[in-house]
This record gives structure tokens, sequence and C-alpha cells, in this order.
């Protein structure tokens, strides 16, 4: 066993050196945290300063941002997080330098880390705080490698290809990278159609802190990856799978089952695997209203929503409503200029049955976000119920 130490993750420079430890099991395992003090709570109900022991095997410790749950400690054994940067690295051509654009307390940062440690190569690390496109070309022209690298959610991705469409030089720097990778959430067909057309190569990533990062790239499992999909929601295994959460023997009995000498993880996303094995995800499971007596998917009204004009960055949510139960919202940034609510009711009548209609189209400032650049929903939810 192996005790766990909290380390700050404002400090990536830090935090790969100490990364550097826990893999080679010289040093104890990781939490990286988004805050200062070790011992802050981060709304987990549970104090960080009595956090192990852990099995030996395992080198970092991830706390889930809990965007749909309650938040998880994720175990990642050094094995598993070596497995998914080495199927990464085939999956891209080859190990070179990162630059880490996410949070280092996230999966998706860790990793930019750990591949750049298994590369050799000194990865860039952009300044903390809001993203600017301009801060991002300046920090990109200072990759050297002849393979360049970067990780990114959607939201980040859209705001450079905007300032691309503007701004000639950021272009330029975009397409010096040898792959984007983007996920953490659904990426809209368009967003890589936009990306495509100006030549940049960008992969559509899906994964979670349980399988240690991305482990299907463009709907494609890399590595030893398999995927399954039973009754409708995707399984996953493999050498890159979690050893399961801190603390929570029942949660982790419940997400990780043994099928004839095979461990899988329970994603809890809908979704489905074709003949050729290529991954498509629909939505989570946990992530579904009952309207007048039927399931609505909200990330499928969602991704509706998305495709029509004025809406590509709206947000659908749930809310209670006095005749149909539950019913879908859209919630869009004031500054957008939204379609009449009955021409998007009617859109998702169309496409996705009557019960999928949204009750309503609700405008705020900003949209709140999780540190990892996904919408807050719990707080979107907790708006609209006012």
């Amino acid at each position: 066993m192996r005790p766990v130490r909290a380390v700050p993750a404002g400090d990536p420079v830090h935090l790969l050196t100490e990364l550097r430890l826990a893999l080679s099991a010289t040093g104890d395992a990781l939490l990286p945290v988004p805050v200062p003090s070790p011992t802050a709570d981060n709304g987990t109900g549970a104090d960080r300063a009595g956090l192990g022991p852990v099995p030996r095997r395992v080198a970092v410790v991830i706390e889930t941002s809990g965007s749909t749950a309650a938040p998880k400690r994720v175990m990642l054994s050094t094995d598993a997080l070596l497995a998914s940067a080495a199927a990464s690295s085939v999956a891209l051509g080859g190990d070179g330098q990162w630059l880490l654009a996410l949070p280092a307390h996230y999966i998706a940062g860790v990793q930019v880390l750990v591949r750049s440690i298994v590369a050799g190569t000194e990865p860039v690390l952009l300044p903390p705080g809001h993203f600017d496109p301009v801060v991002f070309a300046e920090y990109a022209r200072r990759l050297v490698e002849p393979l360049r690298f970067t990780s990114l959610v959607p939201v980040q991705l859209a705001r450079l290809l905007d300032a691309a469409d503007a701004d000639p030089a950021i272009l330029t720097v975009l397409r010096r990278f040898t792959g984007i990778l983007v996920g953490g959430q659904a990426v809209a067909p368009a967003l890589i159609d936009r990306a495509e057309r100006q030549k940049i190569r960008v992969l559509r990533t899906y994964g979670s802190s349980e399988t240690a990062g991305g482990c299907v790239y463009d709907g494609v499992p890399i590595g030893n990856t398999l995927v399954r999909a039973v009754d409708g929601q995707l399984e996953i295994s493999g050498a890159v799978l979690a050893d399961g959460y801190l603390g929570d023997e029942d949660r982790t009995g419940d997400r990780f089952r043994d099928d004839h000498g095979v461990r899988w993880y329970r994603t809890g996303d809908l979704g489905a695997v074709a003949v050729d094995g290529t991954v498509s995800v629909t939505g989570r499971a946990d992530n579904v209203i009952v309207s007048g007596g039927e399931k609505v998917s909200l990330d499928a009204v969602e991704a509706l929503v998305r495709s029509l004009p004025g809406l590509g960055e709206a947000v659908v949510v749930r809310a209670a409503d006095p005749v149909w139960g539950q019913t879908p919202v859209v919630v869009v940034v004031v500054a957008a200029a939204p379609p009449a609510l009955e021409a998007v009711r009617a859109a998702a009548a169309s496409a996705l049955g009557r019960a999928a209609r949204p009750s309503r189209i609700v405008t705020v400032e900003t949209l709140p976000l999780l540190a990892s650049g996904k919408p807050d929903r719990q707080a979107l939810e907790a708006f609209i119920a006012r």
C-alpha cells in the first residue's frame, strides 16, 4: 500500500515533477487538486488530508467534476496511465511535444503530462485563467518538436476557430499541430467540419477518468480497448481501466464488473457499436427525463437544438412541468439570436417526437461552467427552477 497526497494542480511544473516520482513508484500516489490548500474541500464533503492508503500500483487519484452525479475519486494505476499514453502515441502517429491547455487536476490535463513524460519532451504550459486564443497561439509557437499536440474541450476549439477566421496567424498556428484532441463532452459535427475545412487535424475523443482519459478516437477504440453495448449502455474493457473508486466499494462494484474473466466498466453512456467496431455515443443514461409518459434523452434534444441557427452553444436541461411532469428547457446566452420557440419545438417534434419539444428558451448572461469547461447543468437547473 502507499499513501495518497493532495498536490495543487495550479503549479503544473511542480505537479510534473511529482508525477514522475508517482509513476516510478518512488513517491506517493497523487491527487491533483485545483486549490492551493491540500485540505480544501472542493464540495466533496471530505477532508483531503486523510485519503489513503491505496494499492501500491495506484499512482494517481482523479476527483471527478460531478457534472452529472456526486463527485468520485478514481484510482488509476501506473500501468493504466502508461497504457493510455502508449495507445495515444500509436493512434497519433508517434510521441511529440504537448501544449497543456486544460486544468491539470482533470484526467485530460494529467494525461498531457503523462504523455510528455513518456515521450521525454518538455510540455508547454498555458497560463491559468480565461482561455484566450491569442495567448494560446503565442504559447503554441513555443512548441519545437516535429510532432505537436494539444488537448481541448469543444468550447476552446470553437473560440480558436472563430479567432482563426479573423486572424490568419492563428490559423497558421493551428495548422502546425500534428493533432488536436477534443473531448470531455459531445462535439458538434459542425465544429469538426469547420476544422476540416480549415485543414486543421482534430480528433474526437471519448473516455473518462475511469478509462485513464480518451480511449476511443474518432469512434475507433485505441490500444487494446474493447467497447460493447449491453442493453443500450456502453461498456469498456482493456488495460486503461481504473482500479475503482477510493473509499467506495459499493460504487466500484456497481461500475466495474467481471464477465467470464474480463473486467468491464459500465460507462453510464448510451450508444452503439457497429459491426466494424465503430463506437457511437448518443447521450448519458442518467440524462433522460420522462415527459408525458415518454422517455426523452436531453442529449438528443441538445444535439438537435444545436443544429439550429443561433443555438450552436445552447444547453438543454430538465425542468418540472405541471402537465408533462418534466420538459426540456433550452438555455442560451443573451447575446445569441435564437429562433422563435415555436420553430424549435417544431424541429424537435419532427425529429424526436412531441414529448421532446422544449417548453421554454431561457437566456442567461453567461453559461456557468465547471473547471473542466463543461456546462454546469446542476447550476442551470437550479437557475431555471427559481
